[in-house]
């Protein structure tokens, strides 16, 4: 993605961070969406990390706020074919 920054996380200092988690619409309101945060969650926390964060798109807004994520900020994508999305940055407590 561009202007993704690739470096790696420290744990302990960096909030670890869940990317491109979608879930096809035949599928949804299956717990899919839950397992995939949790596993991701728990992995995160087996690492060292001590808080996550994501990017969520509007749809997803929701299940991230039931699954304990708060919002950090309102943005946009960056443009493509001329359409900006709107992101929000969510976070949550590993601790």
């Amino acid at each position: 993605t561009p202007l993704r920054d690739e470096n790696l996380l420290v744990p302990g200092r960096d909030a670890a961070r869940i990317r491109a988690m979608y879930t096809h619409p035949d599928f949804t309101r299956r717990g899919i969406g839950r397992l995939i945060l949790s596993l991701g969650e728990e992995a995160a926390r087996a690492e060292g990390f001590l808080s996550v964060e994501l990017g969520g798109t509007v749809a997803g807004i929701a299940l991230y706020k039931a699954c304990g994520y708060h919002v950090i900020e309102e943005t946009l994508a960056p443009p493509v074919n001329g359409l900006r999305i709107p992101i929000i940055r969510m976070g949550k407590s590993l601790v």
